[in-house]
């Protein structure tokens, strides 16, 4: 596959409501994804833009969490199993070390660990999603 047929389609999905693409050719996978960036004012019966401020307080609670994000490229799993319960749900408690999630890359089963004490705050990927390198899968709000 050339870069030209690479550019042809990013311009396809930028002229469109397509968000993500992919393509086999020649051997090649290429899959490319474009992400919405939506936006939204809340307005008022008399169509006044209403801003809304985040507290101080809000603010430093948002960065007192560590997000776990992924390390590979694969589908996430919540557990062992589709019979199995999830590893973790919101709200519990994790050790430092403690797997809370597997992503499955190329028929290999990759354990994700806690990297910290502490409580899970939000799932933020579903069960059998695609996941990126680096895309968020968990918040934790750390204990000790």
């Amino acid at each position: 596959m050339e870069i030209d047929d690479l550019k042809e389609l990013i311009s396809l999905l930028q002229d469109t409501d397509i968000t993500e693409i992919q393509l086999e050719k020649d051997g090649t996978k290429v899959k490319i994804r474009r992400q919405m960036l939506v936006s939204s004012i809340e307005m008022h019966p008399k169509k006044t833009p209403v801003t809304i401020e985040k507290s101080a307080e809000a603010e430093e609670e948002v960065q007192r969490l560590i997000t776990v994000t992924s390390p590979i490229v694969g589908t996430f799993y919540r557990s062992q199993s589709p019979e199995a319960a999830p590893f973790v749900e919101a709200g519990a408690r994790v050790r430092k070390g403690q797997v809370i999630c597997i992503i499955e890359a190329m028929k290999l089963m990759n354990e994700i660990e806690s990297e910290v004490e502490g409580v899970i705050v939000r799932a933020l990927v579903e069960n059998g999603q695609p996941v990126e390198y680096g895309e968020p899968l968990f918040l934790i709000e750390p204990v000790g």
